[in-house]
């Protein structure tokens, strides 16, 4: 037996890119670090992707315990998430991300950005899915432990240098970003929502499955 499954590497790395998007982060996190130091975004990037590593580290290991045992369907984690980050949206879309980014961006770092924008519902749930396919195997479960580092790495390179983004397109360019970022924001925070009650319905009985 190979001591790592590639194939299930490439999957789960595959996987998780989509669902966390790093390139999309980028005009979010220009928004919430617009005003920082080129060192405190690099911090805000370290936090949020060590927050959002041990959200889906924690869900990965003890997730459905968890959830079950504070009685939590996966729907309404996927709700909350989305109801934290329409709110989020709403305070780009007013301009008031300067609010948010208190306290050397360690409040950015934390909310939204290592959750529930990067460790958010949908890769806590890949991730407990991946989980449950491993089957105890060891080759599976050193892939997976490689592709979520090889995320983080991913994750992190890609907010560090946004700081590079951010001088190319100047002041002006920035606050452009935002509100963009705001309407991209709103958007995905209505999907997560419309998913959940979607789930909610189908859970019912209301809607076929």
């Amino acid at each position: 037996m190979d001591l790592v499954d590639l194939s299930f590497l490439a999957g789960v790395f595959v996987t998780l890119f989509v669902i966390i998007d790093p390139p999309g982060t980028i005009p979010i996190f220009l928004s919430l670090t617009g005003s920082m130091t080129a060192k405190q975004r690099s911090r805000a990037a370290l936090v949020a992707v060590g927050v959002a590593m041990l959200i889906i580290s924690t869900f990965a290991l003890f997730g459905r315990f968890i959830l079950d045992y504070m009685h939590i369907s996966l729907p309404a984690l996927q709700f909350s998430g989305g109801l934290l980050l329409l709110i989020i949206a709403l305070q780009l879309l007013a301009g008031k991300e300067g609010e948010m980014a208190a306290s050397d961006g360690v409040n950015v770092a934390l909310v939204p950005l290592g959750t529930p924008l990067l460790g958010g519902p949908g890769a806590i749930v890949a991730m407990m899915l991946f989980v449950d396919q491993t089957g105890g195997r060891s080759d599976r479960i050193a892939a997976l432990v490689i592709a979520l580092v090889l995320m983080a790495v991913v994750m992190y390179s890609v907010m560090r240098f946004s700081g590079i983004i951010a001088r190319l397109l100047g002041k002006g360019g920035v606050t452009l970003v935002t509100r963009i970022a705001g309407v991209l924001l709103a958007a995905i925070s209505t999907q997560m929502i419309f998913d959940a009650v979607h789930s909610f319905l189908i859970g019912w009985g209301v809607v076929p499955g």
